[in-house]
């Protein structure tokens, strides 16, 4: 059920079937989607025998076994589960016999390829990604599990309570079989509603905080937030907390988006989102989120400016092309009588005093040709300081053009 998108006609994986032909390839997608599944039956039908093993307790001696056999009847399919569990020896070992053509390989990972296969074997195998199964392609399962013979035949069950199993499996057909065993047996031989409540119990959403999952939730909250989408952006921080994440790392996370993304277009935003963190901290949960939340609505409402985030940008890129431009005297402090005799601080036109003075003096080391860094943008506050951002750099080239020429 579901992967149309490799399955379907003119399909990668059809092909491979219609050709009995198949090459290498990984399979990379969430829990219950099929990987298993897929790989036994590419196997049986182009013919080919199929070592299954799993990463988490299979090793190079197993795979010696595998090659050997494979050696014996003229090359094989090797299924390994959880390939991103092997270390780079383990993966290396299988390097030449599947350049060879000797072992087939189908590897099935839940995590990226990308950072956990080897980039050597990845590029002799394909990767082919499988999506999480929707609620429809879980239900035709759980129907087909009603009927089968050495599934749950004879057991009836309440069309409401499939679709409760369909949505409560998040897309894993096996998580919806396993709830629909336990929810048979608890209900002796019919599957209710309240069976299914309680077989499910008190599910929660789960990711892993380590795994890519997290990472593309927050990415969602962080673009959702910049993207001026309070409802989408609130979604994906609620889905965070129900799955286990740290509410005081979310924190530091609003916090930066106040400061990169909300910038100067509103000056309050950053106050609000440490004002937001210590209200957690004060609190905890679950009183605590709710200040998150409303700071999640706000910074995703408010103007947005990444200018300042720009600036330093440009700013620690200057800085490390002139890492020793010496600093004007006239900048310099001169705290002791020697200072003062080599000219530190001479020269400087205090502004409140002086002005017109204080535009004409230098402030770019000498030599350095003076740089435009920060732009206000045309949102919220910076609307208002552009012009005068504007008029102070007008009136610095009009007293820089009367000076002599420093460079």
């Amino acid at each position: 059920m579901g992967q149309e998108h490799l399955t379907g006609p003119g399909k990668p994986l059809r092909r491979m079937l219609e050709t009995g032909r198949l090459h290498s390839f990984l399979l990379w997608g969430p829990p219950g989607s099929g990987k298993t599944t897929l790989a036994r039956l590419l196997a049986q039908g182009v013919g080919k025998e199929m070592i299954a093993l799993s990463a988490v307790n299979a090793g190079v001696k197993e795979i010696k076994e595998a090659v050997a056999r494979a050696r014996e009847v003229g090359g094989l399919v090797l299924f390994l589960d959880e390939i991103h569990r092997f270390n780079k020896s383990q993966q290396d070992a299988l390097l030449p016999h599947v350049e060879s053509g000797l072992l087939t390989l189908i590897g099935a990972t839940t995590e990226n390829p990308s950072f956990e296969v080897n980039p050597a074997l990845r590029s002799r195998a394909r990767v082919y990604v499988l999506k999480p199964l929707d609620e429809d392609a879980v239900r035709r399962v759980l129907e087909r599990a009603l009927g089968h013979p050495e599934g749950l035949e004879g057991v009836e069950a309440e069309p409401e309570a499939l679709e409760l199993v369909a949505q409560a499996s998040l897309g894993d057909a096996r998580r919806a079989l396993s709830a629909l065993e336990m929810a048979a047996q608890l209900g002796h031989g019919r599957v209710d509603v309240g069976a299914v409540k309680e077989a499910l119990g008190s599910q929660t959403v789960v990711f892993d905080k380590e795994g890519e999952a997290f990472y593309d939730l927050i990415s969602a909250l962080h673009k959702s937030v910049r993207g001026n989408h309070p409802d989408a952006a609130l979604y994906y921080f609620a889905r965070m907390l129900e799955g286990g994440a740290d509410p005081l790392y979310l924190a530091r996370r609003l916090v930066r988006m106040a400061a990169e993304d909300v910038g100067l277009a509103d000056p309050l935003a950053l106050r609000l989102a440490v004002a937001a963190r210590d209200t957690y901290e004060f609190l905890g949960s679950p009183e605590g989120e709710l200040a998150l939340a409303q700071l999640v609505v706000y910074l995703a409402l408010a103007p947005k400016s990444n200018s300042v985030y720009v600036a330093w940008k440009k700013a620690q890129d200057l800085a490390r092309q002139h890492p020793a431009a010496p600093v004007p005297l006239n900048l310099r402090n001169a705290p002791t009588g020697l200072m003062k005799q080599l000219g530190y601080g001479e020269a400087y036109a205090y502004y409140h005093d002086d002005p017109e003075g204080s535009f004409a003096q230098p402030y770019w080391p000498e030599g350095m040709r003076p740089a435009e860094l920060y732009e206000a943008s045309g949102e919220g506050w910076e609307e208002r300081v552009r012009e005068r951002l504007k008029s102070l750099r007008e009136r610095f080239r009009k007293a820089e053009g009367s000076q002599p020429h420093r460079r």
